[in-house]
């Protein structure tokens, strides 16, 4: 996989997640994010996602690509099947 370390992030970063519907568990999409500075704490760096900040978790999955988070994705939905 195509995981992006979180202490290799710099604001300005492009990074790609899968993004669970808070609305709808069952749902997920891939998404864009952009690593920002933490608006409350200067000294740490926040994913910005659809128009929200969050915290970046040791455990959070961030790729550097779309077709790497979209590979992730399809093995996590059938691991015993993967697509390659």
């Amino acid at each position: 996989m195509d995981l992006i370390d979180p202490k290799d992030l710099k604001s300005g970063d492009e990074v790609f997640v899968i993004y669970r519907n808070p609305h709808v568990p069952s749902v997920s999409n891939i998404k864009a994010a952009e690593i920002v500075q933490h608006p409350k704490d200067p000294s740490s760096l926040a994913l910005f996602l659809n128009e929200t900040f969050h915290v970046i978790e040791d455990d959070d999955a961030l790729f550097a690509s779309q077709a790497a988070a979209e590979k992730a994705y399809l093995e996590a939905e059938d691991p015993y099947n993967p697509p390659y």
